[in-house]
């Protein structure tokens, strides 16, 4: 047997990683590649392999990242089962048709600017007495309906009629639909056959709702071959999850491979203990300014956990109760489901909320926005509050725009509270932020750039790495350390080059056989 690494090798996105064995090809996650688009297109179309030869897919979670091209794969001929937890599958049910929404809607913005350029250049040359504004309006005008609305049909038409290159989505909302009705829902600690002599079972993986670190195991030619393959590994000890599982059965402690992240390999994360301490003074300091705060946060895992902590401290009077705003349709979604599936819940959050009757996730302060010209209202509003929104890494959704009306007034507190892959918006905020607060906010303000406008970052740039959902180093070492894993040989996987490299060194020293494969890297088990 053998394992090619496609995806998410010496970088952070793209999960897929590709099992072949007994003539089966079994295929490890298939996330979407995230960053700049020029970089990100091409690698997320396309795929090393023939859809078509994939037997089943084995989904470790919902984020995007590990199951974003999931649809791609469906469209293109691939149809087996999608594997994974019950929390997982329920949780994809809302992030893929959201993915699916968003690449439509990028696709057709994407064709709309491209004619207006190509229509205004045209008409520019032929008719000199009307204004460059009156010309662009006009344009404008024809191409859309409804006010702001894309007339679609017209704009696919003249595109055509123009013989331009219609910009497509990966996959359209009828796509992503029919992709989820490949998925399978299983609970942990049960085996599921996955193909000839395979069989997968889940444990916790304490990332996110659901997340599951997948054992693998396989007979080929009258030889037994064990893989795991980690997923994304949380922290110990965050509110919502149970820990990752550290109790395996003895006759499947023997690992011939460990596939292993490595997002956080050569970082250590605040102790989950100052999370409450120092989300309470981000609050206390931006009220004292009179400011507004705002919380670029991924709608599954990390919205769920702010208003967790939240409720706490606003239980416990420990800030004044500001009104929350999850603006995020698909974060209001995603919650509902976390509503749904208390049994993984963790014995703190049983005893502090559900004994009580109490939904973690709801308190009087809390206001789920769902309609545009909400948040339309919302992002004008200067008055003190909170607001917590989508896209995590500030790459696309409502956030944009709270941060374009916000951005600018150094009372206003931007919070990070997890990764910031390369390249995205997001990472821009965290380094120029935090570096020009380190400068003691001395001299002109950062710029960025929001929908191609330059904006000063004059707003309070604060980091809480506590919040993130990957274990660091020492977690990782923790998790092998507790599991009692026997493991021949380590792949390490999910981790910007720096970190996977530094953690690759970091297990050679603890004395494990650890390698930092490159995409399409094969590693043959025999």
């Amino acid at each position: 047997m053998q394992v090619t690494f496609y995806g998410a090798a010496r970088e952070v996105t793209g999960s897929m990683h590709l099992i072949s064995a007994n003539a089966d090809k079994i295929l490890l996650d298939c996330g979407m590649f995230q960053g700049r688009r020029k970089d990100t297109e091409e690698k997320n179309k396309s795929f090393p392999f023939d859809p078509k030869s994939i037997l089943n897919t084995i989904l470790s979670h919902a984020h995007i990242d590990h199951s974003g091209r999931i649809p791609l794969l469906t469209k293109n001929g691939f149809t087996g089962r999608v594997i994974c937890t019950r929390a997982t599958a329920d949780a994809c049910a809302y992030l893929l048709l959201d993915s699916a929404h968003i690449q439509e809607s990028d696709a057709n913005y994407l064709n709309y600017k491209s004619l207006r350029n190509t229509l205004f250049s045209k008409n520019n040359n032929s008719d000199h007495n009307k204004s460059k504004r009156n010309k662009r309006n006009e344009i404008a005008k024809m191409l859309k309906i409804e006010g702001n609305k894309l007339n679609i049909k017209n704009i696919a038409a003249l595109i055509k009629e123009n013989h331009l290159e219609q910009i497509r989505p990966l996959y359209t909302i009828e796509e992503a639909e029919k992709a989820l009705q490949s998925f399978d829902g299983y609970p942990y600690r049960v085996p599921v056959e996955v193909g000839q002599n395979t069989t997968c079972t889940f444990y916790e993986a304490g990332h996110i709702l659901g997340s599951a670190l997948s054992l693998i195991k396989i007979k080929e030619n009258g030889r037994r071959f064990t893989v795991c393959y980690t997923g994304d590994i949380g922290r110990y000890d965050k509110p919502i999850i149970k820990n990752p599982n550290a109790q395996f059965p003895e006759d499947e402690k023997d690992l011939d491979l460990l596939i292993i992240e490595s997002t956080y390999g050569n970082r250590e994360h605040a102790p989950i203990a100052d999370l409450k301490p120092q989300l309470k003074k981000v609050i206390n300091d931006t009220v004292k300014r009179g400011g507004v705060i705002i919380i670029p946060a991924f709608a599954y895992g990390r919205t769920q956990e702010l208003l967790y902590i939240l409720h706490e401290l606003y239980d416990k009077g420990e800030t004044p109760k500001l009104p929350v705003y999850v603006d995020s349709p698909l974060a209001s979604k995603i919650t509902k489901v976390f509503g749904e599936h208390p049994e993984v819940y963790s014995s703190e959050t049983i005893d502090t909320f559900l004994s009580k009757g109490e939904n973690p996730f709801s308190f009087q302060q809390v206001n789920f926005i769902s309609s545009v010209d909400e948040s339309m209202a919302l992002m004008r509003d200067s008055s003190p509050h909170i607001v917590i929104s989508a896209s995590g890494m500030c790459e696309a959704g409502r956030v944009l725009h709270h941060l374009r009306y916000k951005v600018h007034n150094p009372n206003n507190t931007i919070l990070i509270v997890g990764f910031m892959a390369e390249n995205t918006l997001g990472r821009r905020i965290q380094d120029y932020g935090i570096a020009y607060e380190e400068s003691g906010r001395k001299g002109e303000a950062p710029v960025i750039k929001i929908y191609n406008k330059e904006y000063p970052l004059k707003a309070r740039v604060v980091k809480l790495g506590g919040f993130s959902a990957h274990g660091d180093k020492n977690e990782m070492l923790r998790f092998l350390k507790e599991s009692g894993l026997q493991i021949k040989k380590i792949a390490v996987v999910h981790g910007e080059e720096e970190q996977a490299l530094s953690f690759t060194d970091l297990l050679k020293e603890k004395g494990y056989s650890a390698f930092t494969p490159k995409p399409g890297d094969t590693v043959k088990i025999n």
